[in-house]
């Protein structure tokens, strides 16, 4: 079965990254968040980043999406490099290509959820007057929340709140999911629920990139990357993910 599973999959990565270094200017000096990563991810994988605070796990997640320039390297996702883009292309290129999914949400407070998950499809010129309604409300299914569709983000829990960015995170159907800290404003029965939603979403063929400091869940996934001074100083894989 692990070598069916194996075969399927892309030999190409969907996320490279190559001598990417990324240092900022303080008024203290130069501070170096990344120094030299090379990562390679393929289709389908669930990878998780762990490491402390300061380590460069969000500045990782930042080169991936594009919302932050390295000072080095190269990346690449998708086929695409990265950062020969240009905004608008980038900002078209990310609205297509990755649901990105954030600790603190982010849903637009005005909006029902039902528009909230409908917004990248509407920004990336993808809306439909009949299809998208209808797509927005399987997403809001798939989390179980297609009852709340026309309430406000304010009132709904938060764990719920998060199931609405997960569904909005899909309304283009990206082939790539990058979640920071999705669980950690979460208690750990709502992250589970969570947890399960992203590995029914590795089961369908999705890639997801997950920054996280909860060791517990980092333990059952697959493929661990541990960053430490802006280095990565561990990549572990196992069959043991999803348990």
């Amino acid at each position: 079965m692990a070598a069916q599973l194996e075969s399927s999959h892309d030999t190409v990565p969907i996320i490279e990254l190559r001598g990417l270094v990324k240092t900022y200017k303080t008024g203290a000096g130069e501070f170096p968040a990344l120094r030299g990563i090379d990562l390679a991810v393929m289709p389908g994988e669930f990878v998780v980043v762990v490491g402390k605070s300061g380590a460069g796990k969000t500045t990782l997640v930042n080169m991936i999406t594009g919302t932050d320039r390295p000072s080095a390297g190269v990346v690449r996702v998708a086929g695409a490099d990265v950062h020969a883009m240009h905004e608008d292309q980038l900002a078209l290129w990310r609205g297509r290509t990755l649901g990105v999914i954030y600790q603190n949400f982010q849903l637009m407070p005005t909006l029902s959820l039902l528009n909230n998950v409908m917004l990248p499809m509407d920004f990336c010129g993808l809306w439909r007057r009949r299809e998208s309604p209808l797509r927005a409300l399987e997403l809001l299914r798939a989390v179980e929340l297609e009852d709340h569709a026309f309430k406000l983000p304010s009132t709904i829990s938060g764990g719920q709140q998060q199931r609405v960015a997960i569904a909005r995170a899909l309304a283009n159907d990206p082939p790539i999911l990058v979640a920071d800290e999705p669980t950690g404003r979460l208690d750990s029965v709502t992250a589970e629920t969570i947890f399960q939603i992203f590995l029914r979403l590795v089961e369908s063929g999705k890639t997801i990139v997950m920054v996280t400091h909860d060791e517990n869940l980092a333990r059952r996934v697959p493929r661990r990357i541990r960053l430490a001074d802006g280095r990565i100083v561990s990549d572990s894989r196992d069959q043991r993910g999803g348990g």
